[in-house]
């Protein structure tokens, strides 16, 4: 398959790489770096990348931003960020990219266990995380042509707990999580919301 890996040089997007480039054709898009460049947060890139990667026949994005801090302390801007950026950012990903997928084809859109399990400072990307999963859900309801969307919802990564100084024996490597990508491109299940946990005992 022709796939289009959003946020490939990320943690979690070099493991989806490492994972499903011997088996597909991968076009890798980071804001700076990759075959193609795109910033989720401006529906400007994303019309042009896709008039440049068509024709495709999945899309995976393991990009977008979000906030933490105290609900008190979180400001307009830093809430905006995570709307535009991981919430409308995948939306737009969806409404735009969807004219030139192929038939069958499928999205693959990243939500996290925030949406389920909030901590203190997560008020933000809580929100935005199960925008996401109410979004892909009442979506697949309505996809044409055979077309295809699940959220991956990674719990905390532990390559990205070491890059912060904490255990990372409390995370799940971005190789596990990757699995969990690979199953919703390459399977046939739509509408889901996979937790990449459930993949950690997957050979």
């Amino acid at each position: 398959m022709r796939i289009i890996l959003i946020g490939a040089n990320g943690i979690i997007g070099r493991a989806i790489d490492h994972a499903m480039s011997e088996s597909h054709d991968l076009i890798r898009v980071g804001r700076t770096s990759g075959d193609l460049h795109a910033d989720i947060a401006k529906p400007e890139n994303l019309r042009v990348l896709f008039e440049n990667a068509a024709p495709y026949d999945a899309v995976i994005c393991a990009a977008g931003e979000a906030a933490f801090g105290s609900l008190t302390g979180l400001s307009d801007k830093d809430f905006q960020l995570g709307l535009n950026s991981k919430l409308m950012g995948q939306v737009n990903l969806v409404r735009l990219g969807l004219s030139s997928m192929s038939d069958g084809g499928s999205f693959t859109l990243t939500s996290g266990v925030l949406a389920h399990h909030p901590i203190p400072e997560s008020a933000s990307i809580s929100i935005v995380n199960a925008g996401v999963e109410a979004f892909a859900k009442a979506a697949a309801l309505g996809l044409p042509r055979g077309i295809r969307i699940n959220v991956v919802s990674p719990p905390w990564v532990s390559e990205t707990l070491k890059a912060l100084g904490r255990n990372p024996a409390s995370g799940l490597p971005a190789s596990v999580v990757a699995k969990a990508y690979v199953a919703s491109v390459e399977g046939r299940m739509t509408g889901e919301v996979l937790d990449a946990q459930a993949y950690a005992g997957n050979a």
